[in-house]
């Protein structure tokens, strides 16, 4: 059955944080995923879950990095993983699924943006083969380990998705780049992989969210120019972050990922866009001159199912991996 997009009411709001989240729940004896898990909200998504009990395995494009990063994290391994490159991407799975063990959340949460224009692979314009096809390929490849005890798959998305659907014609940007809609485009594309995901695993247990953590201050802005954050307002001339109204800290901003793989609430559902810890609204019906920090809820091209399981054949056909095949 699909889950539509109704608010259900949720026990946490904006500002709770992922330990506020995880307060009553015992994770002991379970395993999380966590891509990009030692840096940004990643690093606070590992730390609670750690700290609630459970074990997380952080693949890490810089290992080394990771490790020092999580020094002081108890109940973390590390291991590499380079999203941008499908063959990382196979080492990676195939050394997780030689452990022999389930894997209980999945949280696909590394990502870049807005990064000047980049190829990886055969071409592939670098925020989508990154932030979307590697991820795929990683979940697809993982499928043995993600559905032994039907786990939760979580895409960490962005109210960025309302920059750009899916460029059908021009997926990588072979006629022009702009960055903010190749993040807009691949951010929609977390969005459709969790709606068809979601559809595909529910038989074998296994449930797919998609999410806007918020507005947070991480080095996901580490591609953009100083100038550009300084124009923002988000940074000063020093470099010294300038407090934000409606900006979240980074333990809030992992709030929802958390929520997402774990809360009992969502027990049963799945497919979903959420915000906030709780269900996204259907974004209201807006013009193009709307700024996109006003923009709220999820946009319809992000979560129309033709076009999910358009973009899983797609993405299927350009990483050379199906589990559902």
């Amino acid at each position: 059955m699909i889950t539509a997009q109704n608010e259900i009411g949720s026990d946490f709001d904006a500002h709770s944080t992922a330990d506020d989240v995880l307060t009553d729940l015992d994770l002991t004896g379970k395993l999380a995923v966590v891509t990009g898990g030692y840096s940004g909200l990643g690093l606070e998504t590992t730390r609670a879950l750690t700290k609630a009990g459970a074990r997380v395995v952080v693949p890490a494009r810089r290992p080394a990095v990771a490790q020092e990063a999580l020094s002081d994290v108890e109940g973390v391994e590390v291991d590499e993983l380079d999203l941008a490159d499908l063959d990382s991407v196979r080492s990676f799975a195939g050394r997780f699924l030689a452990s022999d063990r389930p894997i209980d959340f999945m949280i696909d949460n590394a990502g870049i943006m807005a990064c000047p224009e980049t190829r990886v692979g055969p071409g592939w314009e670098a925020q989508f083969a990154t932030n979307h096809l590697g991820h795929f390929a990683l979940v697809n490849r993982l499928w043995p380990a993600i559905a032994s005890e039907g786990a939760r798959v979580v895409s960490v998305s962005s109210r960025g998705h309302h920059f750009s659907g899916i460029r059908w014609d021009d997926l990588h940007w072979q006629h022009g780049y702009d960055k903010w809609q190749a993040y807009g485009q691949a951010k929609t594309a977390n969005v459709l992989f969790a709606v068809h995901l979601d559809r595909l695993g529910r038989e074998q247990g296994v449930r797919a969210f998609a999410l806007h953590p918020g507005g947070i201050l991480t080095p996901l802005l580490r591609h953009i120019p100083k100038e550009e954050v300084v124009a923002n307002g988000w940074y000063d001339e020093d470099g010294n972050p300038i407090p934000q109204d409606g900006f979240k800290t980074p333990e809030e901003g992992a709030a929802t990922q958390v929520w997402a793989a774990t809360s009992p609430q969502l027990a049963g559902l799945g497919g979903i866009y959420l915000e906030d810890c709780r269900i996204a609204d259907p974004a209201p019906a807006y013009d193009e001159a709307t700024d996109i920090t006003d923009r709220v809820g999820v946009n319809k091209w992000a979560i129309d199912p033709e076009q999910a399981a358009h973009l899983w054949t797609i993405s299927s056909e350009l990483t050379g991996v199906d589990a559902f095949a």
